[in-house]
């Protein structure tokens, strides 16, 4: 029988494919997700007994948090990456991690085939194809849901006549929880001027009292959250914990997507907001000006480039091999006041701190140069303009 890995979510989509799939192509069902945060014991568990509700044969989680960090957030907390000012990548970031977890388990059990619920009007499509047929050309990708242009009502329709019983009633909003931050979409998203309404976000304001809260970093790395040391990957889960309850990270971002169209998504990023603002602020102090400068523009591509599902472009790793050079002397603490809906970077403490009043105080003192020292540099520094004006003046 041939075998078939599918990306399984649980959701109306992927249970449409396995069922079809097994029913209708006598295909051998081997359902896989991927954890990259969001998923509880129990909603793991959900899945797995859906899956096998469904017919496949087997069910495998995947706990990918670990390599989804370190193969993707350590690098966009490097580059301090929000597309276009805004957005954390948080969801379609996973999506690559997802892809490899996928390919590479379909070729552990020798699956001629990989299939996967997405339609034919988003970017993930873009994101699981390119990435499968990179890895493992060999395998052919199977999307009936593209292919046959099937509307939810349809999909619904055939699990009932199939004897697949489950409550598929659409909630109002499409949420995508992970380690990175949680995408919300609904009817709000597809408009170009209303907002999302305060019940959408998934966490709501709890804590109303301003805390002030230490965020360590060892080498660019989230290394401990008010002192107490952890993973990254743990801390930022931490800090998502008590930040959340601020409300903190809410946005909707605009942007252009892989295939050609403009589209809106809400987000909140309590923690991947915070991280990125805190680290930056670090950088400020213990970075060179064009360290600083060079980063912005490379950081940007990094991202550009992640989002379009060009992970395993070979460029990419040039640009993660500078990112994580550029990191050498970023450690220290990050002080930061959380407040409802809002947060404020304090300050930092650093050894390797660059504001050294060894040399002056901007504003007030120096100390290494003299008053002369000071009007010949401004003197050379004036020469490009003085020329220009000069010969533009003697036309």
């Amino acid at each position: 029988m041939k075998k078939v890995v599918i990306a399984y979510s649980g959701g109306l989509d992927t249970s449409y494919c396995a069922k079809y799939l097994s029913k209708e192509e006598n295909f051998e069902v081997h359902a896989v997700s991927v954890n990259t945060g969001g998923f509880s014991e129990e909603e793991l568990k959900k899945i797995g007994e859906n899956a096998q509700k469904i017919g496949a044969k087997t069910y495998k989680n995947i706990d990918a948090v670990s390599s989804f960090y370190q193969k993707v957030v350590k690098y966009l907390i490097f580059g301090n990456v929000l597309k276009n000012n805004t957005y954390p990548l948080s969801v379609s970031a996973e999506r690559i991690v997802q892809a490899i977890e996928i390919v590479n388990y379909a070729k552990s059990i020798n699956a001629k085939y990989i299939a996967h619920g997405s339609t034919g009007a988003g970017n993930d499509q873009v994101r699981f194809d390119m990435i499968f047929q990179i890895i493992a050309p060999e395998i052919e990708i199977i999307t009936p849901i593209r292919d046959k242009q099937l509307s939810r009502q349809e999909e619904i329709e055939y699990l009932k006549q199939n004897g697949v019983e489950m409550n598929w009633e659409k909630s109002k909003y499409s949420v995508n929880k992970g380690l990175w931050g949680t995408s919300v979409g609904g009817a709000e998203t597809l408009t170009s001027e209303k907002p999302l309404p305060e019940s959408a976000y998934p966490s709501q304001l709890q804590e109303k009292e301003a805390k002030q809260i230490s965020l360590s970093f060892t080498k660019g790395e989230l290394s401990a959250v008010n002192g107490k040391e952890n993973s990254p990957e743990k801390n930022i889960e931490i800090l998502e914990d008590i930040a959340s309850k601020y409300a903190i990270g809410r946005d909707i971002h605009v942007g252009d997507t892989i295939i050609g169209i403009k589209g809106r998504v809400g987000f909140e990023a309590a923690a991947a907001l915070i991280t990125i603002k805190a680290h930056h602020l670090l950088e400020k102090h213990t970075l060179s000006k064009w360290q600083l400068q060079h980063k912005d523009y490379l950081a940007n591509w990094y991202g550009t480039h992640l989002h379009e599902g060009q992970y395993l472009e070979p460029v990419m790793r040039d640009l993660e091999a500078f990112l994580e050079s550029s990191q050498q002397q970023v450690s220290g603490e990050v002080f930061v006041t959380l407040h409802p809906y809002r947060f404020t970077l304090d300050g930092i403490k650093s050894d390797n701190d660059l504001m050294n009043s060894s040399f002056g105080n901007y504003g007030e003192e120096n100390k290494a140069w003299t008053a002369d020292d000071a009007k010949g540099f401004i003197k050379i520094l004036s020469n490009a303009g003085k020329i220009y004006q000069h010969v533009k003046e003697g036309k």
